[in-house]
């Protein structure tokens, strides 16, 4: 008969030890996808508002290198945005959008334009998104011609 002493005692693990560490590991996991699945919408939120400030901005851009009128336009009932001759964007599901025009009051379907003048000013009212969890405007200053996201 052979006798073999282990220096540090039983080497290896139980199945019950197995069993627990796999539960955290599952846990942790099921935790994080949770928390990223509801920052998702969020996400998508925040670079849609980027993404139409952006297109003004950029429309403000080229009316002035061009010495141009430029306008943008948002399709609220398509759910559609571009900058003329570029292609238009999508608003993704979950995203309701209005315009506040300081004339006509609240619009909220049909296709509303703003101009951009080569001089830096534009004509139009103010972009309101939201969603279930958050809301944003986009509201531009037609004198300075700037966008601030509210």
């Amino acid at each position: 008969m052979r006798r073999t002493r282990y220096i540090y005692g039983n080497k290896g693990f139980t199945l019950l030890e197995m069993i627990i560490v796999l539960f955290l590991i599952s846990l942790i996991l099921g935790i994080a996808t949770i928390f990223f699945a509801n920052a998702l919408p969020s996400n998508q939120f925040n670079a849609t508002v980027r993404n139409i400030s952006a297109t003004i901005r950029q429309a403000r851009s080229l009316a002035q290198i061009h010495n141009k009128n430029q306008t943008v336009t948002i399709d609220l009932d398509s759910r559609i945005y571009d900058l003329s001759g570029r292609p238009p964007r999508e608003i993704p599901s979950g995203i309701s959008v209005k315009v506040i025009d300081p004339m006509l009051g609240e619009i909220l379907e049909g296709k509303y334009r703003f101009t951009l003048y080569p001089s830096g000013v534009m004509e139009g009212g103010t972009v309101v998104l939201w969603s279930s969890k958050k809301k944003a405007s986009i509201a531009m200053d037609p004198v300075v011609g700037t966008i601030v996201i509210k």
